[in-house]
């Protein structure tokens, strides 16, 4: 019998990416898309962590860190991303279509997981832009319902149309059958846009100053003794956002030392 081996599956180390197959790609704005990949055999990681994600380029692979969006359970990883023109991967990662091979690591890191908190009522999502990729994957972990009477994903971009990934993944987490009965009374999503006329025009800051996000949901300020929180966008909001957690009394926590609120230091959008 003969047997065709591909020279490249056997120059790539074991500890080296694995080649995975793109199974659905989504583009939402000039600037933004998903992608859904095949999910190896064993590869394990906590809804809410990143892992290295490229393409082979001049023989050598190319990676970046990236959120999966997909929640644990998935069968398929799925991931949101910006196009950036001159971007060195995502000049070329926008372009992939079904059928296409993209390099995936092994090995999921982060802090925007549920151990990284200490027990709480209220679990709070900060997100900007692609920020959301992270918690796409965590508001559908059924654990998330188990540790939080209340979870609240906040998305602020900065066009209406930057927004469709989050309301689509909301929206058809909602209609699942076993998903959607978890979160009914229990998922809040308070999207905002800061570029163009919208129902609701702000910075999530501003909304957390002026009070607004708390009577919009009906709930009390932020308070250490039961709010959580984590933190995933740009430098800028979540720099401010940080500062007005700390402010409330809530403090920063890790893997390794659990507390009050994390942030994502490894995303940059």
């Amino acid at each position: 019998m003969n047997v065709t081996i591909d020279r490249k599956i056997l120059s790539r180390p074991a500890s080296g990416p694995t080649e995975e197959t793109v199974l659905a790609v989504t583009h939402y704005t000039d600037f933004l898309f998903s992608f859904r990949l095949s999910r190896p055999a064993g590869f394990r990681f906590r809804s809410g962590e990143f892992v290295m994600l490229g393409l082979e380029v001049d023989g050598k692979p190319l990676m970046r860190a990236y959120s999966i969006a997909s929640p644990n359970w998935d069968e398929e990883l799925e991931f949101f991303s910006i196009k950036v023109p001159d971007g060195p991967l995502t000049s070329r990662l926008q372009g992939v279509k079904p059928g296409d091979k993209v390099l995936l690591g092994r090995k999921p890191v982060g802090t925007l997981v549920l151990d990284a908190l200490k027990p709480g009522k209220n679990l709070y999502l900060f997100s900007t832009g692609t920020g959301f990729a992270p918690f796409a994957s965590v508001i559908r972990d059924p654990e998330t319902y188990d540790k939080f009477e209340r979870v609240i994903v906040t998305h602020t971009c900065r066009e209406a149309a930057e927004l469709d990934y989050s309301k689509w993944t909301v929206g058809k987490m909602m209609e699942h059958e076993f998903l959607g009965e978890l979160a009914d009374g229990k998922l809040y999503y308070f999207e905002s846009v800061t570029r163009e006329p919208y129902f609701r025009n702000g910075r999530i800051t501003t909304f957390i100053e002026n009070g607004t996000l708390f009577e919009t949901l009906g709930l009390p300020p932020l308070d250490a003794e039961g709010d959580r929180a984590m933190i995933c966008g740009s430098t800028a909001m979540i720099r401010d956002v940080r500062a007005l957690l700390v402010t409330a009394g809530l403090t920063e926590g890790s893997n390794a030392m659990p507390a009050e609120f994390v942030v994502e230091k490894a995303f940059v959008g």
